[in-house]
């Protein structure tokens, strides 16, 4: 495990555990909302970022967070490890609203407000991002180690259980 994609739902809780995967593994850690937006929320080029993630892509360890589905497919081709956060959707929206209003590691900006437009994605995602991800899994099956978590006690038993094992 040495290039690791971790991709799932908004609110799921990618950030967390990949910031939590790196703290234990001393992967670098790549959010890709940070390498795709500027401060003020807009954002660079596609040419840009798909620029910045070929950069990544040259190094021989790493983590990046994130869904970005149309870079997805190019993330899952260049990583040896996949970690899907598959929570229901009731799950994601929960994160999402408890993160509002708080400084994260993963933005450039602080959420003042879970706006409608991403809520609505987030209630979406099971129906339409979710179908395609599994689709580039099984595109990929023999070429990648793939690690789907259905709660969050999965999650958290995955990182427990990597440090009592001393990897």
């Amino acid at each position: 495990m040495k290039k690791v994609i971790v991709i799932g739902s908004p609110g799921a809780g990618k950030s967390v555990f990949s910031q939590k995967l790196s703290n234990i593994t001393k992967l670098p850690l790549y959010h890709l909302d940070m390498l795709y937006h500027n401060t003020d929320g807009t954002h660079i080029s596609k040419e840009e970022f798909e620029e910045k993630l070929r950069k990544i892509f040259k190094t021989d360890k790493w983590i990046i967070d994130g869904n970005y589905q149309r870079t997805l497919e190019m993330r899952i081709s260049e990583c040896d490890t996949v970690f899907l956060l598959d929570f229901p959707t009731e799950i994601c929206v929960a994160g999402a609203e408890s993160r509002v209003g708080k400084k994260r590691e993963d933005l450039p900006w602080v959420e003042d407000e879970l706006n409608e437009e991403f809520k609505q994605s987030i209630i979406d995602f099971s129906t339409q991002k979710l179908p395609k991800i599994y689709e580039f899994l099984d595109k990929y099956k023999d070429k990648i180690s793939v690690v789907i978590f259905k709660t969050r006690e999965e999650t958290d038993k995955y990182i427990k259980d990597y440090l009592d094992l001393g990897r």
